[in-house]
């Protein structure tokens, strides 16, 4: 599997001010003076950054095929400065904006993987309500889980993990990706129920192709086939991957993500 030769290097911007600052770090590879195509916009799942596989290929195939390609890392992940357990999806879409008005030139693609899929539809709607709708030229969804505190953490809790919840403000679980477990907050979960999407029809005003896996450990393909049941106007394609787990990131799920890009570019 390609890789980008040489990692592009870290550009930092701040978000927020006051007590609320944080220095996000970016990596933004320029493909040329007018790009020929949308910028490729990397959106990281939780706990995860951008020099993952997923978001290391993407910026390779932005090289290859000419196109501007952003990743950053949200705070408390990666480079950024910060603690994720400080994080919500509001205070992560806000650095998701500030990152695209800082570095996308033109039109682009939402690359959204997990966690990520579920900020890149909220971008897009704050994009559309600023009148900004049109510059997002497609979307590419990996194992979306957008609404997946009320979806897929609420409904499962154990009266252990409410109680932790009540009392510390948090509760832990095992991370099958790190050796240090995974924290939600109780400030994560309650924001989480302010940015919902699948409350009513989803319009994002362009192409959009999901890919899912069915041994989806973490996120269970119903979920997106959910999702696709709240994007009715919009012209959708979800890809399932019988064998596929959480992270699709075997080299042949690298592939359909780069035939996914692709279709979106010739769409563009």
């Amino acid at each position: 599997m390609p890789a980008t030769p040489v990692e592009t290097d870290i550009t930092p911007i701040t978000v927020g001010t006051g007590a609320l600052a944080r220095s996000i770090a970016m990596r933004i590879f320029r493909a040329g003076v007018v790009p020929s195509h949308p910028a490729l916009v990397w959106l990281g799942g939780y706990r995860s950054d951008m020099t993952g596989t997923k978001a290391i290929e993407v910026e390779a195939h932005a090289r290859l095929v000419g196109a501007d390609c952003i990743r950053f890392d949200y705070s408390g992940h990666g480079s950024s400065a910060g603690d994720y357990r400080d994080g919500t999806i509001s205070r992560w879409l806000e650095e998701s904006l500030a990152v695209l008005d800082h570095a996308a030139r033109g039109r682009m693609i939402l690359i959204g993987s997990s966690m990520g899929a579920w900020i890149a539809l909220r971008l897009i709607q704050e994009l559309r309500r600023r009148g900004d709708g049109e510059r997002v030229a497609g979307l590419v969804l990996i194992a979306p889980a957008p609404d997946f505190t009320a979806e897929l953490i609420e409904p499962n809790l154990t009266d252990a993990e409410k109680t932790s919840l009540a009392e510390r403000g948090y509760f832990e679980e095992p991370s099958e990706y790190s050796p240090e477990p995974n924290i939600f907050t109780r400030a994560l979960i309650e924001d989480g129920r302010d940015n919902l999407v699948m409350t009513g029809p989803i319009e994002t005003g362009c192409p959009v192709h999901i890919l899912q896996g069915m041994l989806d450990p973490d996120v269970p393909y119903t979920h997106a086939l959910r999702l696709m049941e709240h994007m009715p106007a919009d012209d959708v394609v979800m890809t399932l991957i019988r064998d596929g787990d959480h992270r699709l990131s075997r080299e042949e799920d690298i592939t359909k993500l780069k035939r996914a890009i692709d279709a979106m570019l010739t769409k563009a």
